[in-house]
């Protein structure tokens, strides 16, 4: 005998053995209505035990729960919606007996009682033994195992009472207690487990109930709640986890029944921006669409994002193997039917960029390959110009060419009143997209947003290492601020201002309040499980060239109105003028070539007149290989 064989048939046996165990209990549920109506008429003559009429109403609710998919649930498992697909198998199987019996005798030996009886009688005999077979299993995985980590909850919701079902199947937890600020629910019990209390209790109780772990089950509280949530739990000393949003499930940064870490963004003052996943599913769907710096933080979720969505194909412009490699195989891993187009080189090189838009045709091109660390930067003039401005010009006009639906460019709010070069250098790649809108052609959309939490060379990454180091965390200065946005959100942001039909605009976030940088290192090191200043320092160490103390979202002259999304705005683009942009950048591209900085600084100035260098000088100055002196100038800033 095969193996297939020995386990097509192990796994025939106990499904064999369910249905022989249901055909048992029709037959007991039939033949005992019966025998009880005519015991209870007083009637000497008993009906026999079995009989044709027995052996039709086995085949016809046989046939019936089997089509209903009775046999297809697992009694491990049982639960309501078993319960209901038990009591649908019933009802249909008594019209089913009915059509049986009314063809074979009329009806003539059915009494009416046992046929009303029937379907309620038969779903509490069929369910009964399912939910004591779970209850049983579940009591004795709980006390199999003395060594079951005891959990105490906070959160007695759904999440709560389902956090319970999952831990009780794993064997490997003991839930305790619940806690809930619900008045209505203390003292009361859920699956068997007390509410114990209220939330603030956690320090009081944890230590009655042995508590070796906390786990929050409250995934719609805001921020705010959060944080109070966590201190508490903090003060414990007990280690604790989270149930997963929703939209992590979804978006796949966490699996069902997972507990994971609390993180920074679960910490954060502002709510997720929900998108509207039918406008960008309509404006995807099936498209061809090209992603540059498809390896780095945003391009890679990016390319994620638009698979997601419905888009057929992706060329993937990558100028670093690794993240090239490394975003094509985990596209081709979770997007199996999706077809990608890896094309390794420089977007700024024409040719490479004239390649990708041949191989795919795309429909849409995001723009996401820029160079982005502002103190770096401040010191790597031609690059930043090279790079951000000059590489846009170069792909923004070969999409033009080839005829592309829709040109995005990824910007950030640094190019508001720009006071250093990446923002100086990405709005001027903002102007240039402006230059080049023609109705008739190419859509342009800018995309502008502040900071992403986690990506590559921000500081929430720095601020992780420096904790895992045992410290001190950096913080430029305390009173700097700085607004967030985790990556997967800073992407829907993109493909939802992209679904909008304008022909040329510049998009931005409403993005609330913006984050205390020192408040984020505390929220951090808390989160480490160590305490700021007594476990973890913080040191100041001043603002770097290029930074200011708060960034602005909007700028004066653009008069902003909202969009079909509550949370996207529309600016109304600056006069600027064709001729213009195009005269500076060839000069700059001239410029660059022979690696004139003095030339690419006067040119950068002329070109973006809003740009006002800050003047502040740091300690990087010193070890900085070049640091570029803008010439001065008269004019002001508005």
């Amino acid at each position: 005998m095969t193996t297939a064989l020995k386990d097509r048939l192990g796994s025939a046996w106990p499904r064999a053995m369910i249905v022989l165990h249901d055909l048992f209990i029709v037959w007991l549920c039939w033949t005992g209505l019966v025998q009880f109506r005519y015991a209870m008429l007083g009637t000497a003559a008993q009906p026999a035990l079995w009989s044709t009429e027995a052996l039709l109403v086995l085949l016809a609710q046989g046939l019936v729960s089997w089509q209903v998919g009775l046999y297809r649930g697992v009694w491990r498992f049982a639960s309501v919606p078993d319960l209901v697909n038990i009591l649908k198998a019933s009802m249909f199987g008594l019209l089913a007996i009915l059509l049986v019996l009314f063809i074979y005798n009329r009806l003539g030996q059915a009494p009416r009682s046992v046929l009303v009886m029937y379907p309620f009688v038969l779903t509490l005999m069929l369910g009964a033994p399912r939910l004591l077979y779970r209850s049983w299993k579940d009591h004795g995985r709980i006390n199999s195992d003395k060594s079951a980590v005891r959990v105490l909850i906070l959160g007695a919701g759904q999440a709560g009472e389902a956090l319970v079902r999952d831990l009780r199947r794993t064997g490997a937890y003991q839930p305790v207690g619940f806690l809930d600020d619900a008045r209505k629910l203390r003292g009361s019990h859920l699956h068997g487990v007390p509410v114990l209390g209220r939330i603030d209790d956690v320090g009081r109780i944890a230590p009655e109930t042995a508590a070796k772990l906390l786990v929050i089950a409250m995934p719609s509280v805001d921020a705010e709640q959060m944080r109070r949530v966590i201190e508490a739990c903090e003060r414990t000393g007990v280690p604790f986890r989270m149930v997963p949003r929703l939209n992590d499930i979804l978006e796949g940064r966490s699996l069902p029944g997972e507990l994971k870490e609390v993180a920074i963004e679960d910490l954060l003052g502002r709510a997720p921006v929900v998108p509207d996943w039918k406008a960008m599913r309509d404006w995807l769907g099936g498209r061809s669409v090209l992603v540059t710096g498809a390896g780095g933080s945003i391009g890679s979720e990016l390319c994620r994002q638009c698979a997601r969505h419905g888009a057929s194909r992706i060329a993937l412009v990558e100028i670093d193997e690794l993240a090239l490699t490394t975003t094509q195989m985990r596209l081709r891993r979770d997007f199996p039917g999706i077809e990608l187009a890896p094309v390794l080189g420089d977007c700024g090189d024409p040719a490479v960029i004239r390649y990708a838009l041949e191989l795919v045709k795309p429909d849409a091109v995001f723009h996401a390959a820029a160079y982005k660390q502002v103190p770096l930067l401040e010191a790597q003039l031609r690059e930043a110009v090279r790079n951000n401005a000059l590489a846009t010009e170069t792909v923004a006009r070969a999409s033009s060419a080839a005829g592309v639906g829709t040109f995005v460019l990824i910007s950030t709010d640094k190019a508001v009143d720009p006071v250093n070069v990446l923002g100086a250098t990405k709005r001027l790649a903002e102007m240039l997209c402006q230059s080049l809108a023609d109705p008739r052609s190419t859509r342009f959309v800018t995309v502008r947003f502040g900071n992403v939490l986690d990506s590559a060379g921000s500081v929430v990454p720095l601020f992780r290492e420096q904790i895992r180091s045992g410290g001190p965390v950096t913080v430029t200065d305390a009173e700097v601020t700085r607004f967030f946005m985790t990556i997967p959100e800073a992407c829907q942001l993109i493909l939802q201002a992209s679904a909008i039909g304008s022909q040329h605009a510049i998009y931005t976030l409403d993005m609330g309040e913006p984050v205390s940088i020192r408040l984020l290192a505390e929220q951090m090191i808390r989160l480490a499980g160590k305490q700021p200043g007594r476990d973890i320092a913080i040191v100041y160490t001043g603002l770097r060239p290029g930074e200011k103390l708060h960034e602005t979202l909007f700028h004066a002259d653009e008069r902003y109105r909202p969009t079909s999304h509550p949370k996207i705005l529309q600016a109304a683009p600056r006069q600027v003028s064709t001729e213009a942009i195009a005269t500076a950048l060839a000069r700059m591209r001239d410029a660059s070539a022979r690696y004139d900085l003095e030339s690419l600084a006067a040119m950068l100035r002329e070109a973006v007149p809003e740009f006002v260098p800050t003047n502040i000088v740091g300690e990087s100055h010193a070890h900085a290989a070049t640091v570029v002196a803008f010439p001065a100038r008269n004019a002001r800033r508005t």
